[in-house]
């Protein structure tokens, strides 16, 4: 039985790091899970990658929410379209973002639960918040890939950030371009490549409050 292997070989003294297929056992399995995997094989399998915007994004994510509406049928929802696949005309990572809002006096273990049901994994989860994810496979990223929100109601900032980057398109390129200049620099460490971004959005989410007033 053949697998291919993600590995570094050494070359001339140089260690290349190489994609490789070798021969073994078919009792013996040589892959890993997503769950098994560490940080730095996650970042390496899944890299940050930028992409001209595609219309095809927004038919992505309305089809998904109209299965989110779906999965949690009977709960009073908000969704949203967020990130950047969601601002006009920008390079982006090909991931839909969506936000998904609940009434608190929902549990967010029972969404959770039905989302895990349905193909989302969770990636990180605080009391109020749980972030999942679709689409992360052990050969890579599939065609279609989300990252879901899960918030409370009034838990929205990314929707004015959004918002001001679609109403002032030469932000919306000013951001475009502090992706690429950081895209390479931190294309195997994503939680460096987001924090970098992150004055970014802080400021124009706060320009966007004072616009258009805090709901």
């Amino acid at each position: 039985m053949f697998f291919s292997v993600r590995g570094e070989i050494v070359v001339n003294d140089s260690i290349r790091k190489d994609v490789y297929t070798i021969e073994i056992d078919g009792a013996f399995n040589m892959s890993k899970s997503l769950s098994e995997m560490s940080l730095e094989e996650l970042w390496a399998l899944f890299p940050i990658m930028l992409s001209e915007h595609k219309d095809c994004w927004h038919h992505w994510y309305e089809e998904e929410k109209e299965r989110i509406m779906i999965i949690l049928h009977g709960i009073d929802l908000k969704i949203n379209h967020i990130g950047s696949t969601a601002i006009k005309s920008i390079m982006a990572k090909p991931i839909i973002d969506i936000l998904v809002e609940i009434p608190k006096n929902i549990l967010m273990t029972d969404v959770k639960e039905q989302l895990e049901k349905n193909g989302y994994r969770c990636m990180s989860e605080q009391e109020n918040r749980k972030s999942f994810n679709k689409g992360y496979t052990e050969k890579g990223f599939a065609e279609k890939v989300f990252h879901l929100h899960l918030r409370y109601f009034g838990d929205n900032d990314e929707l004015y950030f959004r918002d001001y980057m679609n109403n002032y398109p030469i932000l919306a390129q000013e951001y475009e371009a502090l992706k690429c200049s950081l895209w390479k620099k931190y294309e195997y460490n994503r939680d460096a490549y987001t924090e970098a971004k992150s004055p970014f959005i802080l400021k124009y989410t706060e320009c966007a409050k004072m616009e258009y007033g805090v709901c």
